[in-house]
């Protein structure tokens, strides 16, 4: 394989996975930062019930497109695993199968969305004032939703073989054409939010261009007729991993939404506040989700070809990343809140809605930052189950929370509901990678420790076939 593709099972873990790391950092930056863009031109420009609109999007688009990311990511986890595992032929017609499935799966979501928007919007208790322009957006956003799911699942196949610079150059180029597009639309063109919509659409469409024009150009995965046919095998297979991760994303989804719900019955300015806050979270989360990502592709690898002790120096690796991230972000969240609400938002209720929020979710984010390593870590080993039923304590904490606390605290309620899911999260998530791991490490050893004695007892020679 070329040099942009990277073999975590041999080689120093700490150099692997920052040679890894850093592209796929720029790459999620960059997205968060186009998102960011999208937030201040959209509350610049057309001001905050715009800004209101998008934002409530949010929690919805989140449930569609979180299930497209975690299929990819799921179907990621079996790529890598058959590379590591060094099973050329197995991971092209796993490849082949996730290009049919691919297609299949954006269909369906991208209509069923877009047909049940007017729904969604209305139980969730979208305010009169901006429902008209969240429809207009979501109703582009997911008709597009294509666009998405195909660059998720390009970027997922490069990143279980190593590859996290392709898709940081994808994102590079359309993260430019995103921002240019947004001031052309809304500044130049007049256009509301769904300036904003279609300039994403077709940022959208370059980086999966980009991404996919690299993945023809890799032998160990140029596919042939043989490799489309239909097997049933590779499709249970595939979606054995990767359903739990989606319902895991879309389950915490509808925690969120109801959290959205709650927000939006006290009026836009809650709206605007709750939106800004999540746009900075969903930003200060980045080097810890990204992490997560690399802890993802190097534990898949390295499960795949039995080098179970390297997954454990690979977590020590990005758990210190994570904690990293936590004393820088969380620091800004804590000591800066005024600052950074003002970047988002004009009206001073919302901004000291916001300064509510932040402090709070500064303090406790080392629960999350280290949650994104531990579960990403248990989905590479293939176990996928604990992942998906965290989701669900995810979202009965969140429901639980918001509807008890706030009628009396308020706006604070968000910061409780999201740091109680995190919490939870983490100990569920912490706990699966234990007691997954720990039999994996225990049985290597003790292969080591017979191969060591088979040595030994034939005089220093080591034993064919010994492990």
């Amino acid at each position: 394989m070329k040099s942009k593709e990277i073999d975590f099972t041999q080689g120093n873990p700490t150099n692997l996975i920052l040679s890894f790391y850093w592209p796929l950092l720029m790459t999620s930056m960059l997205q968060q930062f186009y998102n960011f863009a999208d937030s201040w031109i959209v509350g610049r420009g057309l001001g905050d019930n715009a800004l209101a609109a998008v934002g409530n999007m949010g929690s919805l688009f989140f449930l569609i497109v979180g299930f497209s990311f975690g299929i990819a990511n799921g179907f990621g986890v079996m790529i890598a695993q058959s590379y590591g595992a060094r099973n050329i032929e197995g991971l092209r017609h796993r490849l082949a199968s996730v290009i049919e499935l691919g297609v299949i799966i954006s269909v369906v979501l991208s209509v069923l969305s877009v047909a049940f928007l007017p729904k969604a919007l209305v139980l969730m208790k979208t305010d009169e004032i901006i429902m008209a322009d969240s429809l207009r957006y979501g109703t582009i956003i997911f008709g597009g939703l294509s666009t998405n799911i195909c660059y998720n699942l390009s970027g997922a196949i490069l990143r279980s073989l190593g590859d996290s610079k392709t898709p940081m150059k994808a994102i590079i180029v359309s993260s430019m054409l995103n921002i240019a597009l947004n001031a052309l639309f809304i500044f130049k063109m007049g256009m509301g939010v769904e300036g904003v919509a279609y300039a994403t659409i077709i940022a959208q469409m370059v980086s999966a261009i980009v991404c996919i024009n690299r993945l023809r150009k890799i032998e160990v995965i140029r596919l042939k007729k043989e490799h489309f046919i239909n097997e049933k095998k590779e499709y249970l297979e595939l979606l054995k991993n990767g359903l739990p991760m989606a319902f895991m994303n879309s389950i915490t989804a509808v925690g969120c939404m109801v959290v959205q719900f709650f927000v939006n019955s006290y009026g836009v300015v809650y709206t605007a506040a709750y939106a800004a806050c999540s746009r900075f979270l969903n930003l200060f989360f980045n080097p810890a989700s990204t992490a997560g990502n690399a802890m993802s592709a190097y534990t898949s690898q390295n499960f795949g070809a039995g080098e179970y002790r390297r997954i454990r120096d690979g977590l020590h690796v990005c758990v210190s990343i994570s904690v990293i991230s936590y004393l820088i972000f969380g620091s800004a969240f804590v000591f800066f809140p005024e600052k950074l609400a003002g970047i988002l938002l004009t009206g001073n209720e919302q901004i000291r809605l916001a300064c509510e929020f932040m402090p709070r979710c500064g303090i406790m984010m080392i629960f999350v930052n280290v949650l994104f390593v531990v579960r990403s870590g248990v989905q590479g080993m293939g176990k996928p189950m604990l992942p998906m039923l965290s989701g669900i304590l995810e979202m009965v904490l969140r429901i639980v929370v918001i509807s008890t606390l706030m009628s009396r605290l308020g706006f604070r309620a968000t910061s409780y509901a999201e740091i109680s899911a995190w919490v939870g999260a983490f100990l569920v998530n912490a706990f699966a990678f234990h007691t997954a791991l720990s039999p994996l490490l225990a049985g290597e050893k003790k292969n080591a420790s017979q191969n060591s004695l088979l040595i030994h007892k034939n005089g220093g020679t080591k034993v064919h076939g010994a492990l």
